[in-house]
């Protein structure tokens, strides 16, 4: 059986790109902090409020395009 030490010692704890990528769009873009959590078929996306949430579902197409995402996209709000 495996140490918990020799377990985590060969996790990756870096950010995926997506996210990288999806947090930069935002930021550059609106000046706001988001959360990115990538799943195996869809990435989630959590905002601060119901209006970014709305202008980013209606800019979900060009996220996808600069962010090179093929995955399904959720806004929620926090």
């Amino acid at each position: 059986m495996d140490s918990l030490f020799s377990i985590l010692g060969q996790k990756n704890f870096d950010e995926p790109p997506e996210a990288v990528s999806i947090k930069k769009f935002v930021w550059d873009e609106y000046k706001t902090a988001v959360t990115v959590l990538v799943r195996d078929k869809d990435i989630s996306v959590q905002v601060p409020g119901a209006a970014l949430a709305n202008t980013l579902r209606l800019r979900a197409p060009e996220l996808k395009r600069r962010c090179q995402i093929d995955k399904k996209i959720n806004f929620r709000i926090t």
